[in-house]
């Protein structure tokens, strides 16, 4: 990643089991990014993309890179997938998108908050900032249960990075009910 001029800011993770949310994600260059920083420290990070990736050889490719296929159109049972493989293993490093696209959303799916919770695993705030040139994350969390504060303190935390296209980066909130 030096040599891209690019660098990683990881500190390590605070549990054997944490879920990292990633944001902003606005290009596929945030997967490449992504996978390098996971290369540079060597964490055995999991993470979760669209099904549609997944077919042939290059899905065995993604899957062996630590991918997940999700399939979004499908009506449930996948937060209970997610929170079963957790309790299956020792340790996991779960990698989140929570805009789930690349496209600009106005609201997050509260997909990470559910299995975070679920699995009482603490949250980390990724992030790729462009501007600066760093993956990292910026701080570990334990969800507190209240969702409006835990999303203000997330916001407040991601207010200076800076996404590949700004104008794609999503609202951070979640649907109002």
């Amino acid at each position: 990643m030096r040599l891209l001029g690019w660098h990683v800011e990881l500190p390590p993770p605070m549990a054997p089991k944490v879920m990292l949310i990633v944001y902003p994600h606005t290009s596929n260059w945030d997967f490449w990014w992504g996978i390098l920083a996971k290369w540079t420290v060597g964490w055995p990070v999991r993470w979760m993309g669209k099904h549609t990736l997944f077919a042939g050889p290059v899905g065995r490719l993604l899957r062996y890179w630590g991918g997940i296929p999700v399939n979004r159109k499908a009506a449930s049972g996948f937060v209970e997938q997610i929170e079963q493989e957790i309790d299956r293993v020792e340790t996991i490093v779960l990698a989140v998108t929570p805009e789930g696209t690349r496209g600009y959303v106005d609201h997050w799916k509260s997909g990470f908050m559910r299995i975070a919770r679920a699995a009482n695993m603490p949250v980390g705030l990724a992030y790729m900032d462009y501007r600066r040139r760093v993956v990292g994350v910026l701080e570990y969390m334990q969800l507190s249960g209240d969702e409006a504060a835990d999303m203000a303190r997330i916001a407040a935390a991601y207010a200076n990075v800076t996404a590949h296209t700004p104008e794609k980066a999503g609202a951070i909130r979640l649907r109002a009910n």
